[in-house]
């Protein structure tokens, strides 16, 4: 199997870490780390990331056969969230969706399982990482999610990805940008990092101990994937090291042997756990030339190492937006103290207003096309879009003449729009928006990541997937729209 396409997401909002030290006291340290909004968890991130991959393909990818969707935090236990990643991607019935979640390892199995596998697999890593505050882990992680897309390069398998519609059968040749060469793993059971399930925040213990028990296990597995590829550590182009025991990884990084490190991004958006070797290795691949050699090590209980040889199609691959890009977007003024909010360590009195109220079951099954995949109707008989779905046009009045029109994908005109200051929203106020569609359609939505003080008619928007609210236990997904000129961070890398 070969790498055929990938994306990233990196969320809008930055916290500076000296708006933390100003706040606690202290320095709090230089640079910032990327923070998901209040509407937003890792199977949100994990959808955009994806998007972003299927995206950059255009209408040639292959019909997506599995989804492995890894994070160290599922919003969900018990219920198997890749099936929301599955629903807002439309795929087909079909396809197989599955977590592999619990760990920060867990990603670079998923990302093995995805390279080795035998049908399209689309691999998605995503975390949000923070700490108790004024820790270290707050201070040093980042959310974030990255996504890869793993098929057969050659004819015979296009189609289109985000329709679910399966291989078309047109012959197109698909071309890989990387092959996965090697991999090899150590496993030794030692005690680094932990959570129990329900804590807040995870524990650690004394660093020293950690890069003494990891430095010989990423040496082995390092060495072992370097035989396999019957090469050198001097052979290889790049190496891309992750991990959330940041003394290991620059120790082993310095000794490694190799022609360069890549950075770790860990100044600019932080470590995000989970989805670390996603973001890294995309941000590697942003600037790969063919023939080179990648290698990526992993160290989370134990290692694991990864020889990639980039292929002739990373010359041709459509990038819209590159890892770096999506640093560049973020906008550093969001305030601690909303931070803290956002992650449940400061409880602020909400607005005396009803409580929200949970979404049930019944009627997001009868509408999961349009509430997960914003599918709308268009009209046979007068060519009107409705939104939501409906089975009476609202122009012509014809009954069951309808087909469904993805709308997901496509740029909107805001034609008017409301602030609400008492409306509830842990993060007010709430900008409710009316946006004209690209080729038909109106809607009514919330904005997001929208400045009030700025924000006019005639701005131009896209959709992104949310998590609304959370009531009575029940997350409840729907898209909200932003405008274009943030929605940068959620393209194809």
């Amino acid at each position: 199997m070969a790498l055929v396409a990938y994306g990233t997401y990196l969320p809008h909002r930055r916290l500076k870490r000296s708006e933390i030290g100003e706040v606690l006291g202290g320095g709090g340290g230089k640079g910032s780390r990327a923070v998901a909004g209040y509407d937003e968890d890792p199977t949100s991130m994990a959808v955009e990331a994806a998007r972003g991959a299927l995206r950059s393909l255009g209408s040639g990818g292959p019909a997506v056969e599995r989804v492995l969707y890894s994070t160290s935090g599922p919003p969900y236990l018990d219920k198997t969230n890749a099936n929301i990643v599955h629903a807002a991607l439309r795929l087909d019935l079909s396809a197989l969706a599955l977590d592999m979640a619990g760990s920060v390892r867990s990603g670079a199995g998923a990302l093995l399982i995805g390279a080795e596998a035998v049908v399209p697999t689309l691999v998605v890593l995503s975390d949000i990482r923070t700490g108790l505050p004024g820790s270290s882990d707050e201070r040093d992680g980042g959310d974030g999610a990255a996504a890869f897309l793993f098929a057969p390069a050659g004819p015979g398998l296009s189609g289109s990805g985000l329709s679910g519609s399966g291989p078309s059968g047109s012959g197109q040749v698909l071309t890989g940008i990387a092959d996965l060469v090697a991999h090899a793993s150590a496993t030794e059971e030692f005690l680094d990092r932990w959570r129990l399930p329900g804590a807040p925040a995870s524990r650690v213990w004394e660093e020293r101990f950690g890069e003494h028990a990891y430095l010989p296990l990423a040496e082995a597995a390092f060495s072992d994937a370097l035989k396999q590829a019957g090469i050198t550590a001097a052979d290889v182009d790049v190496l891309a090291v992750a991990g959330m025991h940041g003394r290991a990884v620059k120790a082993f990084a310095a000794g490694a042997g190799v022609r360069r490190v890549a950075e770790d991004l860990s100044s600019v958006v932080g470590n995000t756990g989970t989805a670390h070797p996603g973001l890294l290795l995309a941000s590697v691949l942003d600037r790969a030339t063919s023939g080179q050699t990648v290698a990526l090590v992993v160290l989370a209980d134990g290692a694991t190492a990864m020889i990639f040889r980039v292929s002739d199609g990373i010359e041709s691959y459509r990038r819209t937006s590159t890892v770096s890009q999506q640093v560049a977007a973020g906008d550093d003024s969001l305030r601690y103290a909303d931070f803290l909010n956002w992650r449940g360590y400061l409880t602020k009195e909400p607005p005396r207003r009803p409580d929200p109220v949970a979404p049930a079951a019944p009627p997001s099954l009868r509408s999961s096309r349009y509430k997960y995949g914003f599918v709308g109707h268009r009209c046979d008989e007068c060519g009107t879009v409705h939104l939501p779905a409906v089975r009476v046009c609202v122009e012509c009045k014809a009954v069951d003449r309808m087909s469904e029109v993805p709308m997901a994908d496509r740029l909107g005109t805001v034609v008017t729009f409301t602030i609400d200051r008492l409306a509830f929203s842990p993060s007010p106020p709430v900008v409710a928006a009316v946006v004209d569609f690209d080729g038909g359609g109106r809607f009514s939505c919330e904005l997001t990541e929208a400045d009030p003080a700025t924000l006019a008619i005639g701005d131009r928007v896209e959709m992104t997937f949310r998590r609304t609210i959370t009531a009575g236990g029940v997350h409840n997904y729907f898209w909200k729209a932003r405008p274009v000129a943030t929605a940068k961070t959620g393209e194809g890398a």
